[in-house]
């Protein structure tokens, strides 16, 4: 079974290996749909939480896993911190 079949059945979607070698996939959250980076059979670095699906795919489709993705990323979490996004309204 190769990586990306194996993330698909995990949930991930449009699973790709980014230039840096690390992979990235698209897994529905509660709220959000989660941009996942660093991701492998035993979890994944961090992930940008968008509100739409369509902004996350259009986002994995260019991001190589340098700086923030585009787009309207709401939140980012992961092992190097948490932070708020360009999609993040104030309450």
């Amino acid at each position: 079974m190769t990586f990306k079949e194996a993330m698909e059945q995990e949930g991930y979607r449009e699973v790709r290996q980014m230039k840096n070698g690390e992979g990235t996939g698209i897994l529905k959250m509660n709220y959000t749909y989660g941009l996942h980076v660093g991701l492998n059979e035993l979890g994944y670095r961090g992930r940008y939480c968008y509100q739409y699906k369509k902004d996350a795919i259009e986002a994995i489709l260019s991001y190589e896993g340098e700086g923030d993705p585009i787009g309207p990323w709401i939140k980012y979490k992961g092992s190097d911190g948490e932070r708020l996004g360009p999609g993040a309204k104030e309450v």
